[in-house]
């Protein structure tokens, strides 16, 4: 494992005189300084090295509504939720802009639901990291996306 040459990252001493330029006595004190960023460095670098890439959310479904149903979509997660899964939604017409968001977000998986899931009563389950998907019936959505994320 290499690790990027950061420096330090914690330092501290003594400030004796530092307070009494600012008044009229001399005050003992002491000083230390942690440098976050210098630790994230080193983090980041196992994570590259471990070819992993750190997402920038936890979310693990998009809950895709093709249309402007947001009674819809809270409902659809909110079964996600008290199923223990992390979740989000999103209202559009444009798919495109469905799968824009959850690649930029590196969200792994979407539910898809449009006019055509809503008659027949199924959403459809995508996998976008294996780019397989499946159908399956909207009463039982929640527990199928559960049980395929924990194996």
């Amino acid at each position: 494992m290499v690790f990027p040459q950061v420096g330090s990252i914690a330092a501290g001493g003594r400030y004796d005189n530092l307070i009494g330029m600012f008044g009229s006595k001399q005050v003992p004190a002491v000083g230390v300084s942690l440098g976050i960023e210098r630790v994230f460095a080193i983090m980041e670098q196992q994570q590259k090295d471990q070819n992993q890439v750190p997402r920038p959310n936890k979310t693990e479904v998009l809950v895709s509504i093709l249309g402007n149903d947001l009674t819809l979509a809270a409902e659809l997660a909110s079964e996600l939720w008290d199923a223990g899964v992390k979740a989000e939604f999103l209202v559009n017409k444009r798919r495109q802009k469905h799968f824009d968001f959850a690649k930029e977000s590196r969200i792994p998986w979407m539910v898809i639901v449009g006019e055509q899931e809503i008659k027949e009563g199924v959403v459809q389950l995508k996998n976008l990291e294996a780019s397989n998907d499946a159908t399956i019936p909207r009463a039982q959505f929640a527990e199928q996306v559960r049980s395929r994320l924990n194996p």
